[in-house]
């Protein structure tokens, strides 16, 4: 998985072109070495996985921050192997995504199998892990349909939070609002494992499809077909 962790320049050039410790000091006092393209000179400099290091002239490291959002199909995993169904990386191959850049983009938020709608991935794992934090309290927007009516009991019982007696914990206050009688969309500030299906399970009431339509205020594109995927642009490094 990509990392943004920050290490010192001396370490990053001695791995990366095998120059022993006490050499690089050398390299930097000939000017032979760019961060970010400015002439290095400090050897305790932190870089970290996206900083653009040149030697001589030469490209050591160079990688852009990417963020992709997927309209993921039901019958995908969320992960990036699997031995027995295909996965969002599997798709994203299919629809065209750089090759070379696939192994560095994990997942942002995970859909299960039978779930679809947006999935997120990207190679900044800064991004990814405050995106997830629980005390970001970041709003996810599903679109359900359920087998049987959606009862007055089940919207409370979202509103005030549901009880697992098998882990021993209470969901936090979540938001369903009925759309028909068998539809509606649920908005959750968490993501316990399979989190809206036990919910409505509570109530007997097998959902029929789940679908993201949004995480924050990134949201999936009405154009976007089954499968597809676009960039995202101006994200925020908080």
């Amino acid at each position: 998985m990509a990392t943004a962790k920050r290490y010192r320049l001396d370490r990053f050039l001695s791995v990366t072109t095998g120059t022993p410790k006490r050499s690089v000091r050398s390299l930097l006092a000939q000017n032979r070495v760019t961060v970010d393209g400015r002439v290095a000179t400090d050897i305790n400099q932190p870089v970290d996985h996206f900083s653009r290091i040149t030697l001589d002239g030469k490209e050591l490291q160079n990688r852009t921050r990417r963020y992709v959002l997927l309209h993921k199909p039901v019958g995908v995993v969320s992960a990036t192997i699997d031995d027995i169904h295909p996965t969002v990386i599997d798709v994203l191959r299919d629809a065209g995504f750089p090759e070379a850049e696939l192994c560095d983009m994990h997942i942002a938020g995970r859909l299960d199998l039978n779930s679809s709608g947006l999935l997120l991935l990207t190679n900044d794992s800064d991004w990814s892990e405050a995106l997830m934090a629980p005390d970001r309290k970041v709003a996810k927007v599903y679109e359900v349909t359920l087998e049987n009516p959606i009862s007055d009991e089940c919207v409370m019982a979202f509103k005030e939070g549901i009880y697992f007696s098998f882990e021993g914990i209470t969901t936090k206050p979540a938001t369903l609002e009925r759309l028909t009688p068998y539809t509606g969309t649920v908005t959750l500030t968490e993501g316990k494992y399979h989190q809206i299906k036990r919910m409505f399970g509570h109530f007997r009431n097998p959902v029929l499809r789940l679908h993201r339509v949004a995480i924050g205020d990134i949201r999936l594109d009405a154009s976007l077909k089954c499968g597809e995927y676009r960039a995202i642009s101006n994200i925020s490094q908080r």
